[in-house]
């Protein structure tokens, strides 16, 4: 299932970067799409975050946002190598292996442990959370929000499930 829900995440994120693409075209200046990129870069520089802890290596950033937003090709490119890599590393990740314990400092300093599984996780639930405060600018900014729910994708990915009958 984890393995779904992240091609879910992938799915969803590509949706949005495409939806903030256009956002752009339209309306770049506005607070909004500021807004929308900051949301971007938060969600970008925790899974690099992440990634790191995963790999025991050493945090690539001091805080999980910075005063400086790159611009969303910059953001496209990052979330992109992001979702690419943990695709990667969730099919190479033997099944022992999920519930390894990994520990770490949070950027505030404090301490944590969690397995890889729940790391993985994290990133799908803090992804979605994030895409809905997107979506929630681009309602307020006149742009389009795409559907990105696990019953669109689903449905999407296996249209054959529309017509199975219950009961």
């Amino acid at each position: 299932m984890l393995k779904d829900a992240y091609s879910y995440k992938v799915w969803a994120d590509e949706r949005t970067l495409a939806a903030l693409a256009d956002f752009e075209g339209k309306d770049q200046a506005s607070p909004a799409f500021a807004f929308m990129r900051q949301q971007l870069n938060h969600v970008v520089i925790v899974e690099e975050l992440f990634k790191a802890r995963l790999l025991g290596e050493l945090a690539p950033h001091p805080a999980t946002n910075t005063e400086v937003v790159p611009d969303l090709h910059v953001l496209t490119r990052r979330l992109t190598a992001s979702n690419a890599w943990a695709t990667d590393y969730l099919a190479r990740l033997a099944p022992t292996e999920f519930c390894s314990a990994v520990s770490f400092v949070f950027t505030d300093g404090q301490h944590g442990t969690m397995t890889r599984q729940e790391i993985l996780f994290h990133l799908i639930n803090h992804g979605t959370y994030h895409r809905g405060a997107i979506g929630h600018a681009l309602d307020l900014g006149g742009g389009k929000r795409p559907a990105d729910t696990y019953s669109v994708f689903v449905h999407g990915a296996e249209p054959q499930r529309r017509q199975r009958a219950c009961g």
